[in-house]
């Protein structure tokens, strides 16, 4: 892809007030609901251009490439855009967990009986990738 074709990508992309846009990172394969993150202009330019997820972190106020730390990539197959121009799917090929609580997905929690449930599946300790808080 030409570097036009990416500023004509990025163009369509309504961006709110801040300059982001929600991203929602998809398995490829089983089409699960994966994870949920923000990007601007430029995490979205360097996932169009390398095809790995890049997001914005707005707690570390930088560009965070998906696995920089964890070792757990995300290898984009595809990227969409809603018909507002205002949200991003992703669908991803996941290495390791995609959740930084050693969970396959974010989405790991359901309401049940007016509780949170876990049913989510482990697949990494967290202390042994991240360290023990």
């Amino acid at each position: 892809m030409t570097d036009t074709a990416h500023t004509e990508l990025i163009e369509a992309v309504r961006f709110d007030e801040k300059g982001l846009v929600p991203a929602i990172a998809q398995d490829h394969a089983t089409g699960e609901v994966l994870m949920f993150a923000w990007m601007n202009r430029e995490s979205l330019e360097k996932t169009l251009s390398e095809m790995r997820a890049c997001y914005w972190s707005r707690s570390r106020g930088k560009l965070w490439v998906k696995g920089e730390s964890s070792g757990h990539t995300q290898k984009v197959v595809s990227v969409r855009l809603d018909c507002d121009g205002d949200v991003l799917l992703l669908s991803i090929e996941q290495q390791g967990g995609a959740c930084h609580t050693g969970h396959r997905s974010c989405f790991y929690r359901v309401a049940d009986n007016g509780r949170w449930r876990e049913d989510g599946q482990k697949v990494f300790n967290k202390d042994e990738v991240y360290g023990a808080a």
